[in-house]
């Protein structure tokens, strides 16, 4: 057996190190593939110290579709809340995975562009073909468990498939990682959970697509922090490879940006669209509204958000690091966007009567948000503040005297607490030199 995975990661080596059988225009031979005229490095694909940290137009441009994206997310949620004789769980739980496979999408995105040269070729037409494919996806994603269910599993799965299969073919005679494997293990997971997608896709709509589709993610997302083990290919180790610690940072930052970004157009949309006068109760719910945007920012940026770059370049572990505070960022951005549908929610009817599932978006969109938060201060930090656990709990405990109280009322709680987060940061950094990362991984 162990002569046989020898010749299998043998052949798998040869076939990596094996140069395209053409020559492009200005290239030259040299060592296990081509480089352009003038050259001196043998692989374009790799990042180098020269490269820039900062996000390239090309993942801007990505994010714009991503922006959309989230608004669907959030119309979709809104429905949810809003709209009779649904079961609240089962449809939020419904949203909650397509978000999920958008958030996967997004995320691998951001690694492959911080571990490779996001300038090189291959890995634009991957950004591109991220881009097509996750349009499809969001303009899927309101009938995602309806009739454009399909759509959306095929959509998926051409992304995923499909970058996998491009980088095989661009990059041969150019090993990308230190692994040669690594595309065949990613490669090998997406056509695993390829089957349930689509076979949920195709059942139709109803508890089976949500049970598969439920599955699929969740095994997607255990594959990506085990480091896809695959069969005679093992696992992939992530402290092995190279990463731009800045570049991925800030990815990280903009997205949240985007996400405080898709609540403030929650915003307009809503206080703009009531007709009429500007009455009261509304204009109090949009002022508590854009308060408590700013409250997330403010909590977001200080002081963690604003110093992870240096907490994952200087981690023992800049890869581990990284990839942990994608699962954290997811917790903050969907707490972010449950926080928007408590928007829509209190600005919509300020002191009417209110289903008492709506303490789940105006109260749960922040207790979420905070929980997150905790999780990515221990990333940078190694610990974590008591004002945010406060919070969290006082959150936690305001839900039974709120239950009879208007929408607004919550609202207005919801965001006192974080105003009390906030003024505890501000306290605590008085004539005090600013903390700096340190990181327990």
């Amino acid at each position: 057996m162990s002569v046989e995975i020898v010749d299998i990661r043998g052949a798998l080596w040869s076939f990596w190190r094996r140069p395209l059988a053409y020559a492009r225009p200005g290239c030259r031979r040299a060592g296990p593939g081509w480089r352009p005229m003038g050259e001196t490095r043998p692989n374009l694909i790799l990042r180098s110290e020269a490269s820039s940290q900062r996000a390239t137009f090309l993942e801007l441009f990505l994010d714009l579709v991503f922006v959309f994206a989230l608004t669907r997310v959030s119309q979709r949620l809104i429905n949810d809340f809003t709209t009779d004789q649904r079961i609240l769980l089962a449809e939020a739980g419904q949203t909650l995975v397509l978000f999920l496979a958008l958030w996967l999408i997004w995320a691998s995105t951001a690694w492959i562009t911080s571990t490779l040269e996001p300038e090189a070729l291959p890995v634009q037409v991957v950004v591109v073909m991220t881009v097509v494919g996750s349009m499809v996806m969001a303009v899927a994603l309101p009938k995602g468990f309806a009739e454009r269910g399909l759509v959306f599993a095929v959509a998926y799965v051409t992304v995923q498939i499909g970058r996998s299969l491009f980088f095989l073919v661009a990059t041969r005679g150019r090993p990308i990682p230190k692994d040669p494997a690594a595309v065949l293990r990613v490669l090998f997971w997406a056509g695993l959970t390829a089957v349930p997608w689509i076979v949920g896709g195709v059942v139709g709509e109803g508890s089976v697509r949500g049970v598969l589709w439920s599955l699929a993610v969740t095994v997607d997302y255990i594959a990506l922090a085990l480091g896809w083990p695959t069969p005679w290919l093992g696992r992939a180790r992530h402290a092995d490879e190279p990463i731009a610690g800045e570049h991925l940072a800030e990815r990280y930052q903009q997205f949240l940006l985007i996400a405080l970004g898709e609540s403030i157009f929650v915003i307009g949309i809503t206080f703009s669209g009531g007709g009429g006068a500007f009455h009261l109760d509304r204009t109090a719910g949009f002022g508590l509204a854009l308060l408590t945007t700013v409250l997330l920012w403010r909590i977001y940026f200080y002081r963690a958000g604003h110093v992870l770059p240096d907490a994952i370049t200087q981690a023992r572990d800049p890869a581990r690091l990284g990839l942990s505070a994608a699962y954290t960022h997811l917790i903050m951005i969907a707490g972010i966007v449950l926080t928007g549908v408590g928007y829509e929610l209190f600005i919509t009817h300020p002191l009417g009567p209110k289903p008492s599932a709506w303490l789940f978006a105006i109260l749960g969109g922040p207790a979420l948000f905070l929980a997150g938060r905790m999780g990515f201060e221990f990333q940078v930090f190694g610990r974590v503040s008591r004002s945010r656990v406060a919070g969290l709990v006082l959150l936690g405990a305001a839900v039974p005297p709120m239950l009879d109280l208007p929408a607004l009322a919550v609202a207005g709680t919801a965001a006192g607490l974080l105003v009390g987060v906030a003024l505890s940061d501000l306290w605590r950094s008085q004539g005090r030199a600013p903390e700096p990362a340190a990181p327990p991984i």
